[in-house]
C-alpha cells in the first residue's frame, strides 16, 4: 500500500488517538484513512486494548503487510485478534499473491518505502504461526489444511520465501530448531511467531470449551505439514535449477570435462548463490526428516513407483491420516537429493535398493508416458532428479540384471531397452536445460550400450533411425553405432558389430536414398524452399552422418568391417543428391550458418570416397 503523503503524519496521530471512543466501522475508516508509517507505534498501543482488536484487527491486515515497519502492529492482531477471523483474512491476502505472483530475488537492498511480495509473504507466515497456536477447536487440522493449500498455491520459489516457510512448520509441528534467519534484515521472520512470548497471546474467543482435541489430530497434523514440506521441496526444484545431474556426471566421469572449462562442481562450491541453492534444499530434507520420513523404505519406493501421480494431496481437509499422501514429484526429488548427498557431500543417507530394470524403467516410463514433451518443460526439476538417479544406478553398477543363456527369462527385454532409450532421449529433446539434456543423452547411450544382447542392440539404432523423426536423436544414435564400432574393434569378444553384419543393416539408414531433394510432387526439379527446410531440420543428423562417413573411410583399419561397396553405394545415393542439394541452394540469403560447416564436411567426404568431381 501506498503511503497517504496528503496527510499530516502529526494530525493523523491526533486523529488515531481520540477517535477511539467512535463506533468500530467509523474508527476502522478513520485508521484507514491516516495510515501512514509514522502512526505505526501509536496505532500499536491502541491495538493493545483486546476487545478493540478482535472487533477491527482482521480488516486491518491487508492495508497494514504493504507498510513498511508493520511488524509490530502484525504481531498484535496476531495475538490478539479474533484467530479465526485474522486467518481467513491473511489466507485471502495470500490469494492476492497468487495472482499477482512474487518479485525474483534481488540481491540490492529494498526501497525503504516499499514493501516486496515477499516480505509481505514472510510477515503473514509469522502471523500464521501465532494464530494456528492460538486456535483451540477439536479439529485444527482443518483450518491447517486450509492454510497450507493457500499459502502452497501462493509460493514462488525463492530462497528467502522458502526460509520462512520452514520456520513456519517447523514453528507449527513442535520442533526446536533454530529459525533460518530472513536474509533482510529489515524483516525478521522470528519475531513473528517462532521465538516470540505465547504468554501475549489472547485465548481464543470461539475455543470450543468442552470438547477436547481428537486423538487422530496431532498424527493428522504431523502428516499434513510432512506431504506440504514435500510439495514445496519439490515446487522450489523445479523453480530452482540445481544442476545435479550434470554435477553428478561430472563426479562419476572426470575424462568427460574439458580441460579449462569451468565445472558446475566448482561453481556449486564457490559460488554464494549456488551456495545457497544446496543449503535450502538441504534444509527442506532436514525439516521433512523431523516430520518423520528419514529414509527411502520399500512402502516409499512402492508409493512412488505403483501408485498414482500425487500433486498437492493435502488440497481437502483430511478426516483420517491414511488419507494423506506425499506427491509423487517431491518424493522423487527427496529420493535424489538422499542419493546426491550421500555421493557428492558424503552425507549418511541409506542407498534405496532400486535398479534400472526394473524401477528406474518404471519412475521414467510413469512420468514420461503421457504428453512428456508437456510434463518436461512443466517440472524440469523433478524429470532432472530422474535422470539424475538413473546416472547414479548405471556408474553403481545397480543394472538390475545379469545376462547368461540360461537365464534370459529374468533379463529385461529388447522392447525394455528399446522404451528406456525413447524415454531417456525425450528427455534429451525437450528439456529446457542444455546441461540436463546433455546429461539424459548420456545416460540413454550408456543404458542403451550396457544391454547385454548385440542383436538387441542393433534393433534399437535401427528403430531410432528409420522411425525417430527428431534430427539430434538420429545423430545420437549414429553416435552410439560409432561407439558401438570402436568397442567392437579393439575388444576381444565377437559381435554383430565385428562383422560387416552391422553396417549391412544400418547403412540404408544412417545414409538414406535422397535422389528426392532433386524432385517435386511430379519428378520435377525440387524447389530450393523445400530443400533449405530438409536441410536446416536435418542438419545435425547429416553432419553426424558426414562425420561417421569420415570415420569409416578415414584411414581407420574397418575394411573388415565395411561391406563391399559400400563407399560407391553411399556416394550414389546419398552423397550426390546432398552435394547437388546444397549447390543448389548455398548463395540464398538466409540460410542456416551450419550449412557452411556441412559443405567443408562433404568435401572432406568427397576426397575419402572416390567422388569423381571435387566439391
Amino acid at each position: 500500500m501506498a503511503s497517504n503523503v496528503s496527510v499530516d503524519p502529526a494530525k493523523a496521530i491526533e486523529a488515531i488517538r481520540e477517535a477511539r471512543t467512535t463506533d468500530k466501522f467509523t474508527y476502522l475508516t478513520i485508521i484507514e484513512a491516516n495510515l501512514l508509517p509514522e502512526v505505526l507505534p501509536t496505532l500499536n498501543e491502541v491495538l493493545q486494548d483486546a476487545e478493540l482488536t478482535q472487533e477491527i484487527g482482521w480488516d486491518l491486515v491487508h492495508n497494514l503487510v504493504g507498510l513498511p515497519g508493520s511488524e509490530a502492529c502484525l504481531e498484535t492482531i496476531a495475538r490478539l485478534g479474533n484467530p479465526r477471523e485474522v486467518i481467513i483474512k491473511v489466507l485471502e491476502t495470500f490469494e492476492l499473491f497468487e495472482q499477482d505472483g512474487y518479485e525474483a530475488d534481488s540481491e540490492d537492498g529494498e526501497d525503504s518505502a516499499t514493501v516486496s511480495t515477499t516480505q509481505k509473504s514472510i510477515l503473514l507466515l509469522g502471523m500464521l504461526a501465532i494464530l494456528h497456536k492460538r486456535i483451540k477447536t477439536k479439529y485444527p487440522s482443518r483450518f491447517l489444511a486450509q492454510t497450507l493449500q493457500t499459502v502452497y498455491s501462493a509460493y514462488r520459489p525463492n530462497q528467502e520465501l522458502t526460509a520462512a516457510i520452514i520456520n513456519l512448520v517447523h514453528s507449527l509441528s513442535g520442533e526446536r530448531r533454530p529459525p533460518l534467519p530472513s536474509r533482510k534484515s529489515s524483516i525478521n521472520v522470528a519475531n513473528l511467531g517462532v521465538e516470540g512470548n505465547a504468554s501475549k497471546n489472547a485465548p481464543d474467543p470461539e475455543a470450543d470449551r468442552e470438547d477436547r482435541e481428537d486423538p487422530t489430530e496431532s498424527e493428522l497434523q504431523q502428516k499434513l505439514l510432512l506431504s506440504f514440506a514435500t510439495c514445496i521441496l519439490e515446487a522450489y526444484v523445479n523453480g530452482t535449477n540445481m544442476a545435479w545431474a550434470p554435477r553428478l556426471l561430472e563426479f562419476f566421469s572426470p575424462e568427460r570435462i574439458l580441460p579449462g572449462k569451468k565445472t558446475f562442481m566448482g561453481a556449486f562450491r564457490e559460488d554464494q548463490k549456488l551456495l545457497a541453492r544446496d543449503a535450502i534444499v538441504g534444509k527442506l530434507v532436514a525439516l521433512i526428516s523431523d516430520l518423520g520420513l528419514t529414509s527411502p523404505s520399500k512402502s516409499f519406493i512402492d508409493d512412488i513407483l505403483k501408485g498414482p501421480l500425487q500433486v498437492a494431496p493435502f488440497s481437502d481437509p483430511p478426516s483420517d491420516p491414511s488419507e494423506i499422501s506425499l506427491p509423487t514429484g517431491g518424493a522423487v526429488i527427496l529420493l535424489t537429493y538422499w542419493i546426491f548427498s550421500s555421493t557428492i557431500f558424503d552425507a549418511s543417507h541409506k542407498s534405496p535398493d532400486i535398479h534400472i530394470f526394473s524401477e528406474h524403467f518404471e519412475l521414467l516410463d510413469k512420468f514420461l508416458q503421457d504428453d512428456a514433451q508437456a510434463r518436461i518443460q512443466k517440472t524440469p526439476g523433478t524429470i532432472e532428479a530422474i535422470i539424475a538417479i538413473g546416472l547414479w544406478l548405471h556408474f553403481s553398477n545397480l543394472l538390475g540384471f545379469e545376462f547368461s543363456e540360461l537365464n534370459k527369462e529374468q533379463d529385461p527385454q529388447t522392447s525394455d531397452f528399446m522404451r528406456y532409450t525413447h524415454l531417456a532421449t525425450l528427455v534429451a529433446l525437450f528439456h529446457p536445460n542444455l546441461p540436463v539434456r546433455n546429461a539424459a543423452s548420456t545416460l540413454a547411450g550408456l543404458v542403451f550400450h550396457s544391454d547385454p544382447s548385440d542383436e538387441d542392440r542393433l534393433k534399437i539404432l535401427y528403430d531410432l533411425l528409420e522411425n525417430c523423426g527428431f534430427a539430434t536423436l538420429k545423430a545420437r544414435a549414429v553416435a552410439w553405432l560409432k561407439e558401438e564400432l570402436i568397442s567392437a574393434t579393439s575388444g576381444d569378444n565377437p559381435s554383430l558389430f565385428s562383422t560387416t553384419q552391422a553396417l549391412e543393416t544400418l547403412q540404408y539408414v544412417v545414409f538414406p536414398n535422397l535422389d528426392f531433394l532433386g524432385e517435386d510432387s511430379e519428378g520435377n526439379g525440387g524447389g530450393k524452399k523445400e530443400i533449405v527446410e530438409f536441410l536446416s531440420g536435418n542438419l545435425q543428423f547429416l553432419l553426424q552422418a558426414l562425420n561417421f562417413g569420415l570415420f569409416l573411410w578415414g584411414g581407420q583399419k574397418l575394411g573388415e568391417y565395411v561391406p563391399d561397396n559400400m563407399d560407391a553405394a553411399v556416394r550414389e545415393r546419398w552423397y550426390e543428391p546432398l552435394v547437388r542439394a546444397v549447390e543448389a541452394v548455398e548463395k540464398e540469403e538466409g540460410l542456416p550458418t551450419e550449412i557452411g560447416f556441412l559443405r567443408g564436411r562433404l568435401v572432406d567426404l568427397g576426397e575419402k570416397i572416390g567422388a569423381e568431381e571435387e566439391y
